[in-house]
């Protein structure tokens, strides 16, 4: 894939369930919420507007892709964030880091390093000599 370590199973199981949970919006409000502070699983079901059985739906998956941890403090459940599973995410995202920009300039950078000056004379050739097209190339008297 690239010049960075190999992943390893598991990091890769912990990247998608952190994908697939983080993939709805109101498991991303849950989690930027817990984030902020420990809340009571009635308080974010009131935030978002759910049903009690729906926040439990989302809070399981968030709990499975080990985002958030679940506290029974009498009869009232309280989550908060597990930032560690995060981190597999920006560490997947941070290879990236060094590409971003344009995406002329990325397209630039990579034409240079195989060795061409103008990446679009290729082109404009292979266009102008009707490369891709049915209809042969005009010729000028």
């Amino acid at each position: 894939m690239g010049d960075g370590p190999a992943p390893d199973d598991e990091s890769d199981d912990v990247l998608d369930a952190v994908l697939v949970a983080l993939a709805n919006p109101h498991r991303r409000d849950i989690v930027y919420l817990v984030g902020l502070q420990p809340r009571a699983v009635s308080q974010l079901a009131r935030h978002r507007g759910l049903s009690l059985p729906a926040i439990h739906k989302h809070i399981s998956i968030l709990v499975d892709a080990g985002l958030v941890v679940r506290h029974k403090r009498g009869r009232t459940t309280y989550l908060t964030l597990d930032r560690r599973p995060l981190a597999h995410l920006q560490e997947w995202v941070g290879q990236f880091h060094t590409y971003w920009g344009a995406d002329r300039a990325t397209y630039d950078n990579y034409a240079r390093h195989l060795g061409i000056d103008d990446p679009d004379a290729d082109q404009d050739a292979a266009e102008d000599a009707g490369a891709g097209t049915d209809t042969p190339p005009r010729r000028q008297p």
